[in-house]
């Protein structure tokens, strides 16, 4: 780490914190060519994923869209807020783990039906019958008899 004041290349960690987002690491650093001490964060790079939309378009992928259609779905059923955030945030991890520059707006939504099958049944049929787009009764009755 550069510091600063006289661009010595040298310096020594003082006191290394976690920043309350819990995002970051705050450190304390003293240089040791000027004695003087300057503050330094440390974060996680995380490469931008783009999402592959049906018409073949991309777009930056945005973990609000995923939960807006997940709070559609649990509306009105005994599913908190807290468990919404869960399962945007556990299926946004998975992504990123799996180091996928682009995905597919299929894949987000196949994880988000596999998540709301566990949680609760009826937000899975309704973000199933959005997602999966039924073109008549008959698709959606064979869907239904699938479960």
């Amino acid at each position: 780490m550069k510091c600063q004041f006289c661009n010595c290349q040298n310096s020594k960690v003082l006191d290394s914190r976690a920043s309350p987002e819990n995002n970051s690491v705050r450190r304390r650093r003293e240089c040791l060519g000027c004695g003087k001490r300057f503050t330094t964060y440390e974060t996680i790079e995380s490469t931008p994923i783009l999402v592959i939309k049906k018409d073949g378009s991309r777009q930056p992928f945005d973990i609000m869209k995923i939960k807006k259609g997940i709070i559609k779905a649990c509306e009105k059923r005994p599913v908190s807020l807290n468990q919404i955030d869960e399962i945007s945030s556990s299926i946004e991890k998975e992504f990123q783990n799996a180091m996928a520059q682009e995905i597919t707006s299929d894949e987000i939504g196949e994880k988000v039906m596999d998540k709301l099958k566990i949680l609760d049944e009826v937000s899975y049929v309704r973000f199933a019958s959005v997602y999966r787009q039924f073109k008549d009764i008959t698709n959606f009755i064979k869907f239904l008899d699938e479960l």
